[in-house]
């Protein structure tokens, strides 16, 4: 072999070694390792799933599904206006084969939600005159729905996300129909009303921008009234709909120590970090506050840049270390959504945007994080 072709072949061999150096190191991980093993022993590793999902209509999506998660709960099909849209007609054909679907993988199972002033039909607070019912009725109303529903999945649904959203940003109750006809007392009866129908299933309070300090009190003081009365409230959600810069990490933390303290475990139940600029400062997760499109705030419609992939990364870290050192108070952590296609982020709060808030992309490969997220649960 002459010198000339000994040096080629030298340089391709550097070459390829180089090449293999540089390889994404989640594709490697990727081969060995889930996200739920490598949590098996910390907490639950949950996403919450779409129709498609659920109707085994994306192929993809399941199988990152099975390999990554251990948890799952119901983005729409549980919420009342599905369950029941009109009074006494109930539909479960979806939420059946929901639950079918985290049975048939041994999954914890969470049902998504009783009780919610959005996505609840109108008819459950209008009489057939459409005049307004009274407290008397509404309660029955709820009863009624809640035991049916609860009832139907007793001992196969591990846990209930009982109320939702029940206060406001600035600590006090939300104005909602439930508190308007009912007053305070829907809460501790809608957690009374779920424990009868399943005594062994978790009951859980579900609420989005828990690090507001104003917030995180006016929750606490409400969880705590209904403990105070005999009610049974086993785990208080924080919903984690977060931002690259907001909120600040130690409030975070503040708030798990606030929840944990009043005997309550803590659960992340609909993580993701979007990339894109906010509509407004310390944007949250109020369904009904939309903005219009501006190009300005939809910057990344070809790809995200390394940078910000690094930043969303750098993120992820922060929070997922944060859960680590507070394990003994957390349950179960659960992505809003398996891949950057199937997250509600891209159409809120402004349509037609182009995100990247979770551990999967669009291709329903993980990010480059995600062996990093691993590595971090073996090591605590």
């Amino acid at each position: 072999m002459n010198l000339s072709k000994t040096l080629a072949l030298l340089a391709a061999a550097v070459l390829a070694i180089g090449c293999m150096a540089t390889k994404p190191p989640y594709r490697q991980a990727g081969a060995d390792h889930s996200l739920k093993e490598a949590y098996s022993d910390k907490f639950f590793i949950g996403t919450a799933l779409n129709l498609t999902q659920i109707k085994g209509r994306n192929p993809k999506a399941l199988e990152v599904l099975e390999r990554h998660f251990n948890s799952i709960v119901a983005e729409n099909c549980m919420k009342s206006m599905y369950l029941q849209p009109k009074e006494g007609e109930f539909f479960f054909d979806d939420a059946d084969a929901f639950v079918a679907l985290g049975e048939k993988n041994n999954m914890h199972i969470v049902g998504h939600t009783l009780i919610w002033h959005s996505q609840t039909p109108s008819w459950f607070f209008v009489d057939k005159d459409g005049q307004q019912v009274s407290r008397e009725v509404l309660i029955d109303r709820m009863k009624q729905h809640i035991t049916t529903v609860v009832s139907r999945y007793k001992g196969r649904i591990h846990g209930w996300d009982v109320v939702n959203e029940a206060v406001l940003d600035n600590g006090e109750w939300r104005k909602s129909k439930f508190y308007e006809i009912i007053g305070e007392d829907f809460v501790r009866l809608a957690f009374e009303f779920a424990h009868a129908a399943d005594p062994n299933a978790e009951l859980y309070y579900n609420d989005y921008s828990t690090a507001n300090p104003t917030k995180r009190n006016g929750i606490a003081r409400m969880v705590k009234q209904v403990l105070d009365q005999g009610g049974r409230v086993h785990a208080i959600g924080m919903q984690e709909h977060h931002g690259l810069d907001n909120p600040p990490l130690e409030e975070v933390e503040q708030t798990i120590l606030t929840f944990a303290g009043l005997g309550t475990k803590v659960m992340v139940t609909e993580m993701d970090i979007s990339v894109l600029p906010h509509a407004r400062p310390n944007m949250g997760a109020e369904i009904s506050e939309t903005y219009a499109y501006r190009e300005a705030l939809n910057p990344y419609t070809k790809g995200l840049p390394d940078s910000a992939m690094q930043a969303l990364g750098d993120r992820y870290t922060e929070f997922f270390k944060l859960y680590l050192k507070h394990q003994d108070k957390i349950t179960r952590v659960t992505m809003w959504g398996i891949s950057d296609a199937d997250s509600w982020k891209n159409g809120f709060p402004i349509r037609g945007r182009t995100d990247y808030p979770l551990l999967f992309d669009r291709a329903y490969e993980p990010k480059p994080f995600v062996s990093e997220l691993v590595t971090l649960a073996k090591n605590k």
